[in-house]
């Protein structure tokens, strides 16, 4: 039976290079939860592949009909949510589907699926390395940052509902400590 993967963790975690890592190891059978957007496709984006685009319109009528697992208002008219629909479809094709969600909707999916999902947060060793990475990056205006480092001390209280927390202060040694709990949770019967 497939399985689900559910990472939450704060902004320059290194999240998306875990989960990146992860979709390289073949064994693992994994595929990326496609998302629901009602932002505009951006660049080559194509509707089905990177996101499903709906009009905000059509984005509130799905929330009040129950179809999403989790989502989120970003902005006002901005959304951002899984279909349950789509993850059931990836299921019955037998991938494991791997979620990049926010710590709410890390929770949600959790309560939805139970023992069938495992959730990882991935937790920076601190909020002074969080900073560092963050201005590192050099993509953010210093009050961005601040917002950011403001919701991550928020995000970081979620971590012990999460199953497994993964602190990310090697890099190498979390996408190794990522890979060895994926692949003993995918073993299990």
């Amino acid at each position: 039976m497939s399985k689900l993967i559910i990472f939450s963790a704060p902004s320059g975690s290194g999240k998306s290079t875990i989960i990146n890592y992860l979709l390289t190891q073949p064994q693992l059978r994994l595929a990326f939860s496609i998302s629901a957007t009602s932002r505009a496709p951006r660049g080559t984006e194509r509707d089905g592949v990177e996101y499903f685009f709906l009009t905000p319109d059509e984005f509130r009528r799905r929330i009040e009909a129950g179809e999403f697992l989790e989502y989120e208002e970003v902005y006002k008219d901005r959304f951002y949510g899984t279909l349950k629909s789509q993850v059931e479809k990836q299921l019955q094709e037998g991938e494991n589907v791997i979620f990049d969600v926010d710590v709410v909707g890390g929770c949600n999916i959790k309560h939805f699926y139970g023992d069938r999902a495992l959730s990882v947060f991935i937790q920076p060793p601190s909020i002074e390395e969080l900073r560092k990475r963050l201005e590192g990056r050099g993509t953010d205006a210093q009050d961005v940052i601040e917002s950011r480092l403001a919701k991550a001390a928020y995000e970081l209280t979620f971590a012990p509902k999460f199953d497994r927390v993964i602190i990310n202060d090697d890099l190498e040694k979390a996408k190794a400590e990522a890979l060895q709990v994926i692949t003993e949770f995918l073993n299990e019967d």
